[in-house]
């Protein structure tokens, strides 16, 4: 299957205690992307998380398609209060598989996030994947950023 990887390296004024929570917990991806509208089904085994996901895409303005699919998440603190990481999987319909992977490192007054992600596609759908996953990988950062600034 064709693929492609997108890096996105981000800073945030806030602590990798704090980032590693927020990204830790899935209900907390509704809004952090532009296309997932929900979070359900959310259960735990051993130390992965796995839920489903609502993406919501929008073509032409007016026709709307609900995309489900199938999310783990692992999440490794070992390394806090100086770094972090999670990672895990996305099953998409149309055989769309996505590994994602934030690395979270202390830096100055607050944390480096590095986004990471791995796209595998059927022919023909990897250009349209990859053009959507890297919107959402910018909308990500300043969404997060904002979520998890310190007031002035």
């Amino acid at each position: 299957m064709p693929s492609a990887e997108l890096k996105h390296m981000f800073r945030i004024a806030a602590p990798p205690e704090e980032v590693f929570a927020h990204l830790a917990e899935p209900s907390h991806y509704v809004g952090l992307s532009p296309l997932l509208v929900a979070v359900r089904d959310v259960r735990s085994s051993g130390g992965t998380v796995h839920y489903t996901a609502v993406e919501r895409f929008r073509f032409l303005g007016v026709l709307r398609h609900d995309n489900i699919i199938d999310v783990t998440l692992v999440a490794v603190s070992d390394g806090l209060p100086q770094s972090a990481e999670i990672s895990g999987e996305v099953r998409s319909p149309g055989r769309v598989r996505m590994s994602y992977r934030f690395t979270i490192d202390r830096h100055e007054a607050g944390c480096v996030v590095t986004d990471t992600l791995h796209l595998r596609t059927p022919p023909g759908l990897l250009r349209f994947a990859a053009s959507q996953a890297g919107a959402v990988q910018q909308a990500r950062a300043r969404v997060l950023t904002a979520r998890l600034a310190r007031p002035a």
